[in-house]
């Protein structure tokens, strides 16, 4: 019978095609012949004859034709190919069969049948059927392969999105941190500025206390001189009213004024001189240089320091040495801020006299000294104190913006930054310190000579 033959080829079309997967309303159908299938073997097995031969062809024939039509539906997917080469000899020979039965029986019957053909044909059929099988299994690896890159790709995918997200997170962060620091940058900014300007008022305010008490001593000469001269001036009136002139006493009278003017002139340009360097050390620096005296400079706010400390404290006293080189070469230097350097470093030698004379130290004798030589190529002006002088570590950050060794309030700890800004940078020289706990300070200034 062909019917078990049929069965076979359906069971095994159905797994090389994948009609299950591909063509799921077909395969219900096709999972259901059985039925038929079956009656037709019981029937022949039991009963027989011409009439279930016929049902047996017929349910063949019925088999080979679906299995075109679902090759055809499936015409796409490459195994169909290795499917219907293996139908198509087993097929041809049916057909054969059924045309010799209806046309030549005797010459089929002569022939013995052709069952060792179809046996060939099977063979056939069954190797193309593993062909298709392999086939379909190479593609569902593929196809996995692909399934497998599409899912891959979209968890990069998603991955990349979910990175860029992050970036993104991260770099409006950034940028939000950035605006912050740069505000924090600019608060900074202010602030130092306005510490340096409190620096420079506090220099100022000590050098005003100086002056306070400096200026008053040429006015004063000022004052008395001008008094005096008005006495003569009256006394020339009177005797040039009398009937008989002395000429020796008006000549003498005259004298004497010229002499007063003349001290008047020189202790008006002393006050002058030291209102002129008020404005020069409270006026904001151009920074152009001039041909400077060191000597003079040194003197005048040497006074200055000392008298600015002691307006603030009346029982503070010092000795002022000074050793200042004849013939000293002048400097091209900016001089209010050349005066802002000399007034720091002698406000701080005067305030570690006066700290080191308040701890009661006995025979203790506080002393400044102020010293300018000729170097080479150069001046150098040393400032000098027998103070409470300065510790190791301390010395080290002396020149650090905001350190101070002063107690809080006392100090910004900009100075010394600020004069060895000065000293370096915008005059090429140096500025060094020297001390020994307990001793004394001695700093350094060294700057290059005009020319």
């Amino acid at each position: 019978m062909a019917t078990p033959s049929a069965l076979g080829l359906l069971y095994w079309g159905r797994k090389a095609l994948n009609v299950p997967a591909r063509l799921p309303s077909w395969d219900r159908w096709l999972r259901r012949l059985w039925q038929p299938a079956a009656v037709i073997v019981g029937l022949g097995l039991v009963v027989g004859g011409p009439v279930l031969n016929w049902l047996d062809d017929f349910f063949l024939a019925a088999m080979l034709a679906l299995g075109v039509a679902v090759c055809w539906q499936l015409r796409a997917h490459r195994p169909v190919l290795f499917v219907g080469l293996g139908l198509l000899p087993y097929a041809a020979l049916q057909l054969a069969e059924l045309l010799l039965q209806a046309v030549a029986p005797a010459l089929l019957k002569r022939l013995g049948g052709l069952d060792n053909a179809e046996g060939l044909s099977f063979a056939w059929m069954g190797i193309f059927f593993l062909v298709a099988r392999s086939q379909h299994k190479a593609q569902q690896a593929d196809q996995e392969l692909r399934l497998a890159a599409e899912q891959e790709q979209r968890a990069v995918e998603s991955q990349n999105q979910t990175l860029e997200y992050e970036v993104g997170q991260r770099t409006a962060a950034l940028a939000h941190q950035t605006n912050e620091l740069r505000a924090t940058l600019q608060e900074l900014q202010a602030t130092q500025d306005q510490l340096i300007q409190r620096e420079k008022m506090a220099s100022l305010g000590e050098l005003t206390a100086g002056i306070a008490h400096e200026i008053q001593n040429p006015l004063n000469f000022v004052n008395n001189f001008a008094d005096v001269s008005q006495e003569l001036v009256t006394e020339l009136v009177e005797e040039r009213a009398r009937p008989a002139r002395d000429a020796a006493a008006e000549a003498e009278i005259l004298a004497d004024l010229r002499l007063n003017l003349g001290r008047i002139a020189q202790h008006g340009s002393r006050a002058a001189g030291i209102v002129r360097g008020m404005l020069e050390h409270s006026r904001t620096s151009t920074g152009e240089r001039a041909p400077t005296d060191v000597n003079a400079l040194c003197d005048e706010y040497l006074r200055l320091a000392y008298h600015g400390l002691r307006a603030k404290d009346k029982s503070f006293n010092a000795t002022l040495e000074t050793d200042f080189a004849p013939s000293l070469p002048l400097v091209e230097a900016v001089a209010g801020d050349l005066g802002r350097v000399l007034l720091n470093l002698l406000t701080n030698a005067f305030y570690a006299v006066q700290q080191r004379q308040q701890a009661g130290e006995p025979g203790y004798r506080p002393t400044v000294r102020v010293q300018t030589q000729a170097g080479a190529g150069g001046v150098v002006v040393r400032v000098r104190d027998n103070g409470t002088g300065i510790a190791p570590e301390a010395r080290a950050r002396i020149f650090q913006p905001f350190f101070t060794t002063k107690p809080s309030g006392e100090g910004t700890g900009l100075g010394l930054a600020l004069a060895h800004d000065i000293i370096t940078d915008g005059h090429g020289g140096t500025l060094e310190v020297a001390s020994q706990e307990g001793e004394f300070t001695e700093f350094t200034v060294t700057l290059p000579a005009a020319g």
